[in-house]
């Protein structure tokens, strides 16, 4: 375990992320007494996946759209 102060913190975050990615527990302490903790996190997906909308349009009907909207800007 490691512990920073918030000013320590601020000047090597870098580190301190890499530290908790490595698996070792990093802590900040606050002027206050205050501790808090790293934790590395992991989310499941990627926030670019979303849901399909099956709107029945084909490719040849897509192209035509954005061939249309060009010639018309």
């Amino acid at each position: 375990m490691t512990m920073y102060t918030c000013s320590e913190a601020r000047q090597h975050l870098a580190s301190l992320l890499e530290e908790v990615s490595r698996g070792r527990r990093v802590i900040i302490r606050r002027k206050a007494g205050r501790l808090f903790e790293l934790r590395a996190a992991s989310l499941s997906g990627s926030p670019l996946d979303v849901e399909t909308v099956d709107l029945d349009v084909t490719t040849d009907e897509i192209v035509g759209f954005v061939q249309e909207s060009r010639r018309g800007a």
